[in-house]
């Protein structure tokens, strides 16, 4: 009977459906070309986007080591995303329960039980196959307690019960949490690509603000010169005390700036300690000695628009989302449907333990058992009505994802070429005040002109170096956005797995 049972559910099974809607991949159109805006004519000097497949370590492009060496040290120290991966290995973990529902539940028992019937009871009248001294009988209209004797009871055996999933219910809950994992993944790399973009940002806004810093040095030690000439002129009685205090004043205006920069320089130094799980100034020995801002390379490969829902993780993180959803639209069909279970037990029992393994004690039973839903008081609609209200919004917060994408990149884009425009402005207006102060220092000395020339040709070159030198910083950091709005860095495989981090500590040791 048994081998007919299991016969007839693997037939069940072989010829089961699985209800609900199937999940196909989303289809969008994806322009010709990437568009960022107005063109215009490209000098020499400028860095060009070109559709050329994207370096998943794209911070080489800056050839700069130091930065190269933060960046492979994020994916396993960073705090955030070593959160991520063990989040993985949570959904990763919830998929092994939902797979378990496909198989037989195997369970062995054993059990030793003392026990006595009540005299008075329902089996008072029962006979005592253990033997009872009373007798039973009517007497002023009741019933003569009998003496019924304890007795054990020895059972051990093995059971097993297995659901048919004839309609597709543990399937479409294992689709679903297969598409989790996914999203988790996805949500994994887009967690990588965040921290890989806040280190490369983080590391040009140190290198920008040491490169404020010398230009704040360079122009206090010419204010300081320019402020021993004044003196030494007053002193001869070539000019009066106004210049000389105009030149002080220079001199302390430059100087006032320093303390701010070297405050912004440690504040990055710290948030590249903290992007890496490390304590306070613990990259400071690293970090302090001063080098220029990363330059962006001539060309930047930026790949081709239809890559780009395959490359941006969080793109593909509500795909993955979309296709949970549908799946979970067929798990609440399916609860609509009749649920089939097989249930078997064999094992012994016996009262007596010489005869633990006698053919005698032996017992067993199989048969299956069908519930169908009738009356949930709206239950079940309800839940099928919620589920598909989520397939619909996760819908739409693919079409958002994918629309946002666009417009990241085509910002990105025009913020790298603007910001460039402006730097070529700059540099010439750099050289056109460092010009125009030789200029006004020159007729000072020969006492042509008077000091306040020199003192704004000094703020001005000042000003505009200060502003030439954020505006490289921009172009750079400009970069690492447009290169986190293209979705690059480690698209296929990570550097470290989610179960290596789950194996790790639970933080740095301080």
């Amino acid at each position: 009977m048994l081998r007919m049972v299991l016969a007839a559910s693997t037939v069940l099974v072989l010829t089961g459906c699985t209800v609900g809607p199937n999940f196909s991949p989303p289809t969008w159109a994806s322009p010709a070309s990437w568009f960022s805006g107005p063109k215009e004519a490209v000098t020499p000097v400028r860095s060009v986007p070109v559709a050329a497949p994207i370096d998943a370590e794209w911070w080489n492009l800056f050839h700069d080591p130091e930065l190269t060496r933060l960046e492979m040290r994020v994916a396993r120290q960073n705090l955030d995303v070593r959160t991520a991966a063990i989040r993985v290995a949570e959904s990763q973990a919830q998929l092994g329960v939902a797979q378990s529902a496909q198989f037989p539940m195997l369970n062995a028992n054993a059990s030793y039980t003392h026990q006595k019937a009540s005299n008075s009871g329902e089996f008072a009248t029962a006979p005592n196959p253990l033997g009872a001294n009373g007798e039973f009988g009517n007497s002023a209209g009741g019933l003569h307690s009998a003496d019924l004797s304890a007795f054990d009871v020895y059972q051990y055996g093995l059971g097993a019960t297995w659901e048919v999933d004839l309609f597709g219910f543990v399937r479409r809950s294992v689709e679903s949490a297969k598409a989790s994992v996914e999203a988790s993944r996805e949500a994994e790399r887009a967690v990588l690509l965040s921290s890989l973009s806040q280190v490369a940002q983080s590391y040009i806004a140190l290198r920008g603000v040491q490169t404020q810093l010398r230009i704040a040095h360079d122009n206090l030690r010419t204010a300081q010169q320019s402020l021993q000439l004044t003196q030494q002129r007053a002193a001869g009685g070539v000019t009066n005390d106004l210049d000389v205090a105009n030149a002080s004043a220079q001199v302390r205006t430059t100087a006032a700036q320093i303390p701010t920069l070297e405050d912004q320089e440690a504040a990055d130094i710290n948030a590249l300690s903290l992007l890496l799980g490390q304590p306070p100034n613990a990259l400071r020995a690293q970090l302090a000695e001063p080098r220029p801002v990363p330059p962006v390379p001539p060309r930047v490969p930026v790949g081709l628009p239809s890559e780009l829902a395959r490359r941006r993780p969080d793109v593909m993180q509500a795909e993955a989302e979309l296709h949970a959803a549908t799946a979970n639209v067929g798990v609440a069909v399916a609860s609509f449907y009749p649920s089939i279970t097989l249930n078997g037990s064999v094992g012994l029992q016996t009262l007596f333990p010489a005869q633990m393994f006698s053919l005698n004690s032996r017992q067993y039973a199989a048969g299956p058992g069908i519930t169908i839903p009738i009356f949930q008081g709206g239950q079940l609609t309800a839940t099928l009505h919620l589920r598909q209200a989520q397939q619909k919004e996760a819908a739409l917060d693919y079409q958002k994802t994918v629309l946002q994408a666009w417009h990241d990149v085509d910002n990105a884009l025009t913020a790298y070429r603007t910001e460039q425009a402006r730097r070529d402005q700059l540099i010439q207006a750099e050289a056109q005040n460092r010009r125009a102060l030789s200029l006004a220092q020159t007729r000072y000395q020969q006492g042509v002109a008077d000091f306040l020339e020199v003192l704004v040709a000094q703020t001005s070159l000042l000003s505009t170096q200060q502003q030439l030198a954020q505006s490289t910083t921009n172009v750079s950091s400009d970069l690492v956005a447009l290169y986190e709005a293209l979705g690059g860095g480690w698209e296929t495989d990570l550097p470290v797995r989610a179960h290596e981090i789950a194996n790790q500590s639970s933080g740095p040791e301080f």
